[in-house]
């Protein structure tokens, strides 16, 4: 269990990132989610890495992107999460997520965050073929089971003018905002149990 969030910071938004067209424009999840009065830190899957400006971003949080463990007796690098947004989130995320497996930094996060009573929320973005796929409805059901909000599904970019400027970054602000009045916790307010 971690500590609570001191009264006078501002409580810490974990944007997990995951390999899709649309990752290169988190900044605005990220503006949105400071503009509400959120710290903000990245972390990336491996392969998110390769989607998005890793400067701009770290210039925009003033944290470093995580993507890979650190190593035993090194810092952490940010402060525990008292919220995560997982912004896209992909199919092969969503149902290794479901699955327990945490082959990576963001997914060991994302599986250890439900025992941590950490609010989450996923806005997933694939294409309809996947979503077409059992185990993608599935790991859906068994993520809503563990109480992760679930946004609008957007579909990746094919091209240019593909709807990327469609997906809703804002809906895991308002997906959190209600998971915190159900909890009865004021917006902006840390919610780790």
């Amino acid at each position: 269990m971690t500590e609570p969030t001191a009264p006078d910071k501002k409580p810490f938004l974990y944007v997990v990132v995951c390999a899709s067209g649309v990752a290169h424009d988190v900044g605005k999840l990220i503006t949105a989610a400071q503009e509400a009065n959120w710290d903000v830190g990245v972390v990336a899957t491996p392969q998110g890495l390769r989607f998005i400006d890793a400067e701009a971003i770290e210039a925009q949080t003033g944290h470093p992107i995580r993507s890979a463990w650190r190593l035993p007796g090194e810092p952490r690098p940010l402060p525990p999460a008292d919220a995560i947004a997982v912004a896209p989130a992909t199919f092969n995320t969503i149902n290794k997520w479901a699955a327990g497996i945490s082959d990576t930094l963001a997914l060991g996060i994302l599986c250890e965050a439900y025992g941590m009573g950490i609010p989450t929320v996923a806005l997933p973005c694939l294409n309809d073929a996947q979503a077409a796929h059992p185990a993608y409805r599935q790991s859906l059901d068994r993520l809503r089971e563990m109480g992760v909000l679930i946004g609008s599904r957007g579909a990746p970019p094919s091209g240019a003018g593909s709807g990327a400027d469609r997906f809703r970054w804002e809906e895991a602000l308002e997906l959190l905002e209600t998971r915190m009045k159900q909890n009865g916790t004021p917006p902006g307010a840390p919610t780790r149990r």
